[in-house]
């Protein structure tokens, strides 16, 4: 009993910690026609999943180890959902409280939706760029900040460290001259990197050679598994480092939940890759 009231405890306060929103935007939000408000949570509540169904005010939310972790690593957490929704517990909250017991800050991400692909592009530069200028505040390492994403979420993150040598809004602040580009990118059943023609990446991809490593996972009877595919080649020939684990089944939008062998590998193969590259 007393080792299941420690790890009540331990939830309970990560969740605490995490309640203050950190706003991306202070004045208006680039590229955005609707008024900042409250985001709007959907009535789908199937599979116990919140889901986000509008965001104009995006933010994150701050989930800080009880130990970090000694790289003083940190992770920007991109639910999916189709850039439709935003799976915010499922792709959001769980996996921060997973990459917590590994030692590593983590901020979910609120990004915009639905269908504002270039508004989401916006928020997660800024987010990189805000926690890197606040790394002293948060007791991380600032050049040790990875993306970590799911479907959209990980279309997004595969945008973000790979379209971070060109602004896609306006610069604002001092805070907007700051580098947006991730230390690292890990992206768990990726969606919409494909788009290209005949099934090849998508054309608005471009891979510098300054891309970060890459931690990609997926299953083959994911219907958009291959994505994870065409990005690790694309990858590849540009001689970005990156790990592709690729096994037979797990379907898609399984997180890091029990009773499918996907959500339990990937986790320990990641936690693994997280360590070499962080060290």
């Amino acid at each position: 009993m007393k080792k299941v009231f420690v790890l009540i405890t331990l939830i309970f306060t990560q969740v605490v910690i995490a309640q203050s929103n950190v706003y991306l935007w202070p004045n208006d939000v680039p590229n955005e026609t609707e008024p900042k408000q409250a985001h709007e949570i959907s009535d789908n509540k199937k599979n116990k999943v919140i889901r986000y169904s509008k965001v104009t005010n995006p933010d994150f939310l701050v989930f800080k180890p009880v130990k970090a972790h000694k790289s003083k690593g940190a992770v920007i957490v991109c639910p999916g959902g189709g850039y439709g929704v935003l799976s915010t517990n499922l792709e959001g909250t769980e996996v921060a409280q997973w990459l917590n017991s590994l030692g590593y800050t983590a901020f979910v991400l609120h990004y915009r939706v639905p269908q504002k692909q270039l508004g989401a592009l916006n928020d997660i530069q800024r987010a990189v760029r805000m926690i890197r200028h606040n790394a002293e505040t948060y007791d991380i390492d600032p050049d040790k900040i990875g993306v970590l994403g799911f479907s959209a979420g990980g279309s997004l993150s595969a945008r973000a460290a790979t379209l971070f040598t060109s602004d896609s809004y306006k610069k604002s602040d001092a805070i907007d001259a700051i580098s947006c580009r991730p230390d690292f990118a890990v992206l768990i059943y990726p969606a919409y990197l494909d788009k290209g023609e005949n099934r090849s990446l998508t054309p608005e991809i471009k891979i510098p050679e300054n891309a970060p490593p890459f931690f990609i996972f997926a299953t083959a009877d994911d219907k958009y598994g291959n994505s994870a595919l065409v990005m690790t080649t694309a990858l590849r020939d540009h001689k970005i480092p990156v790990d592709l684990h690729f096994i037979q089944n797990g379907g898609h939008g399984y997180g890091l939940r029990p009773g499918n062998e996907a959500a339990k590998m990937w986790p320990r193969l990641a936690e693994n890759w997280l360590e070499k590259i962080l060290k």
